[in-house]
């Protein structure tokens, strides 16, 4: 596929460190690179919350080696889909993306048991997403 016509989605929250990382590991597996993937916050955490590690561990997803990362203009300009997280980020407002805000609970102080249930409702979405954004007959 032609890196032109691949779509990209951008995942934010603010502290870029479960709901958007586990939503952009999801999206990366589930796609099968068919989709650009990032993920961002406004104020990033020092790392991966090892609870959301750990619950998407058990699915057969390694996020470990991730890390927070900053949300810039540039990675919302080059991303086709916006999605928050139900954090209450704010995201540059640009004509002709998408935008969508996903209300998720935040899996910070859970343990593997609190992030499980928000770790299937993301591949809940992640699932719909995809079939929005990829044609079935290719």
């Amino acid at each position: 596929m032609n890196a032109v016509t691949k779509p990209s989605v951008l995942f934010v929250c603010v502290h870029n460190a479960g709901r958007s990382q586990m939503a952009a590991a999801f999206l990366s597996t589930l796609a099968s690179g068919e989709i650009e993937v990032r993920s961002a916050g406004s104020a990033p955490a020092d790392s991966v919350n090892p609870a959301a590690v750990a619950a998407m561990q058990e699915i057969g997803i390694d996020m470990s080696a991730e890390t927070p990362k900053i949300l810039t203009t540039d990675a919302v300009k080059e991303s086709d889909v916006v999605i928050t997280m139900g954090c209450g980020d704010a995201c540059p407002i640009y004509p002709g993306k998408r935008y969508e805000d996903w209300p998720l609970d935040d899996p910070a102080g859970e343990g593997v048991e609190g992030v499980r249930p928000i770790r299937d409702e993301i591949r809940t979405r992640i699932e719909a997403l995809i079939a929005d954004l990829l044609p079935a007959d290719k």
